[in-house]
């Protein structure tokens, strides 16, 4: 099971990229790089410069949209990161939500997701394309990145399984919902005549290390409220929360993920999230608690058929060192466990 790390460039790129080789010598292999333009720098920059600063690790959008950047400006923006980090980035690709909303678009819809795809597809593989009657191409291509597309409900699971090589899936690590991502993703394959044993499955997951997890999936309640407030509540469900959230929360900048002021919005976010929930969110779809229980947890997550996690702290706005150097334990306990 390969972990990896989010890294929000919410900082100068110099410093963001000082921090994905701190994730690479502890042992991450993998580092994954948000894309919302008002909340944080340039990521292709700062892809560019994490690729310069690291050696092994794998690089990646988590993710990049194609509604605030035309397909042709994405594909020459990853064939040139692709270039400097020489195989070892990909381009995960999603609706657009924290880009889009704040600027006044709408996300991607499955039509434009499926159609941005293809043209992503035939320009970083040479191919000739057409844009409203004028056909281009990408001059020097060069070896095209791999591309994902992240997705929680049924119809962009099958849509990511027919025309990407893998999944990131949002939904966290709770067993049900994982292996109902997982089917969804392995009929979109065979509807393209792949195999599922072909592409990646990435699974995105809030964690902390912690002998206390009652007190701090508090932390979390913005993260559960915002998931409901997208229509995730079914989600939820599965693990006994149930909450109703307005659409509209005009307390909160830019939204309940993104808080800017993270301690306000859990006490905002309390009025229709209960510790209990908190709880039951913490211990169902995030990585919180002692390194031997998350330790447990990710061989679960490998068994139901997840090739990587990566791990998310609470908040936009700062980097996860505190989380990153945790998990050293994690690691260590990682090398020692029995191979079967």
């Amino acid at each position: 099971m390969r972990l990896g790390i989010r890294l929000p460039p919410c900082g100068p790129a110099k410093e963001v990229a000082a921090a994905a080789a701190k994730a690479e010598q502890l042992g991450f292999a993998e580092v994954w790089f948000p894309d919302s333009q008002l909340l944080w720098r340039d990521v292709f920059v700062t892809l560019t410069a994490a690729a310069e600063a690291t050696e092994r690790v794998q690089l990646g959008t988590a993710v990049t949209n194609l509604q605030t950047r035309h397909p042709a400006v994405l594909a020459s923006a990853a064939r040139s990161v692709a270039e400097i980090a020489e195989g070892r980035f990909v381009l995960g690709l999603g609706v657009g939500n924290s880009s889009v909303v704040p600027v006044g678009l709408r996300p991607s819809t499955q039509a434009q997701m499926r159609e941005g795809i293809a043209v992503l597809r035939g320009l970083l593989g040479g191919e000739d394309v057409d844009f409203n009657g004028v056909r281009s191409a990408l001059r020097d291509p060069g070896v095209p990145p791999k591309l994902m597309m992240a997705a929680s409900g049924p119809g962009n699971l099958r849509l990511a399984g027919e025309v990407t090589d893998g999944a990131i899936l949002l939904s966290g690590i709770s067993p049900t919902t994982l292996a109902s991502s997982r089917a969804k993703v392995a009929e979109g394959a065979a509807a393209a005549g792949r195999s599922l044993d072909d592409l990646q499955m990435v699974v995105s997951t809030f964690a902390h290390v912690t002998d206390d997890v009652a007190r701090d999936a508090r932390q979390l309640k913005p993260i559960c409220a915002g998931i409901a407030q997208i229509g995730g509540g079914a989600a939820l469900a599965v693990a006994g929360i149930h909450v109703e959230v307005p659409r509209q929360i005009p307390e909160v900048y830019p939204d309940l993920v993104h808080a800017e002021d993270w301690d306000a919005a859990v006490e905002l976010c309390g009025q229709w999230v209960s510790d209990e929930d908190a709880l039951r969110f913490a211990t169902e779809f995030c990585l919180f608690g002692t390194p031997d229980e998350i330790l447990a947890r990710i061989a679960d997550v490998e068994a139901a058929g997840a090739t990587s996690v990566f791990l998310q702290h609470v908040g936009s706005y700062s980097l996860p060192h505190e989380l990153m150097e945790s998990f050293a334990d994690v690691f260590a306990r990682m090398q020692q466990a029995p191979r079967g």
